[in-house]
Parts: C-alpha cells; sequence; structure tokens
C-alpha cells in the first residue's frame, strides 16, 4: 500500500433518518456492536459518514461559489460540503440515546441522507477536539460559534434557505 491508495474502507452501519418524524438513529451492524460499549457515557459523538449520492463529478470539483456566502469562492478543504476528492463526511451529533445490544445510537441531528454508510464513530471530547482559540475566515463572520447557538439560527426559514 502507498500513500496515494487505501487499502480497505468498512461500512460500520447505516444512518437512519426521517425528517418529518424526527428520526435522527445510527444503525450498527452486528459485528460492530460491541465497539459502542461506554459511548453511552458521552453526550456527543462525531459520526463520520460517506456521501454516496454525491455526483461523482464532484469529486473533480475542487474550487466552488459557497450557496450561504454570496460571492465567495472556497476550496473543498476549506468548507464542509460532500464536493471533496473523497466523499467523507463528519457530524458532531448530540447523542439521546445508545442501545448496545440493538446497535442504535439516536441522535438529535445528522445531516446526513437516509442509508448513508456510517464508517466511523468518534466520542468527543473536549480535551482534544474543542479549541478555544478557533478563527473563521470572514465570509463566515456572523454564522454561529456553537451548535447550541446553530440550533436557533437554523430555526429562522431564511437563514437555513441559504443551506438548501
Amino acid at each position: 500500500m502507498t500513500c496515494e491508495t487505501v487499502a480497505e474502507l468498512k461500512r460500520v452501519g447505516t444512518v437512519q433518518t426521517n425528517e418529518t418524524q424526527g428520526v435522527y438513529r445510527l444503525r450498527i451492524d452486528r459485528q460492530y456492536r460491541p465497539a459502542l460499549q461506554g459511548l453511552s457515557g458521552c453526550t456527543h459523538a462525531m459520526v463520520f459518514w460517506w456521501a454516496d449520492r454525491v455526483d461523482p463529478s464532484y469529486r473533480a470539483e475542487l474550487v466552488f461559489d459557497l450557496p450561504y456566502a454570496p460571492g465567495v469562492r472556497a476550496g473543498a478543504f476549506a468548507c464542509r460540503s460532500e464536493a471533496r476528492p473523497n466523499p467523507i463526511c463528519v457530524t458532531t451529533a448530540y447523542i439521546l440515546g445508545v442501545d448496545e445490544a440493538e446497535g442504535v445510537v439516536d441522535l438529535a441531528w445528522i445531516d446526513a441522507f437516509d442509508g448513508s454508510p456510517i464508517i466511523d464513530i468518534k466520542p468527543y471530547l473536549p480535551m482534544s477536539d474543542r479549541v478555544l482559540s478557533a478563527e473563521y475566515p470572514e465570509w463566515l463572520k456572523g454564522f454561529p460559534a456553537s451548535m447550541e447557538e446553530a440550533a436557533e439560527f437554523f430555526a429562522d426559514p431564511e437563514k437555513a434557505a441559504m443551506f438548501e
């Protein structure tokens, strides 16, 4: 194996969502359920998922116009778009509950599509994941500074429409 190739990527489960019912759930494949042990002690997890429904032609697109920042062009590595060389996405999600036996993790929300493959889950740990001195590009000024503030921000239909 060289640096240019990836040996193997395994799906560990799938995302289950139903926006109208407010269901956001991770269904973990049976063989990976033991890996859920201890996750219920965490309030948040980083869910890594594969954006399998993104048009493959977007994987070649490296710079594009940002729909939420009119007049701004940015590279794939400077934004959170699914359009990237490898459509690996990450969502930090609030955990509502974990059922290890059934392989179910209920979340408050996730921006993955129903049926998206899950490739990993990591606990959100403030000691290694929180950065107090983080800076944003100018075109993100005015956006929420936290997940908690984002919930209120996106409750405004006009603001939420910027991301559709």
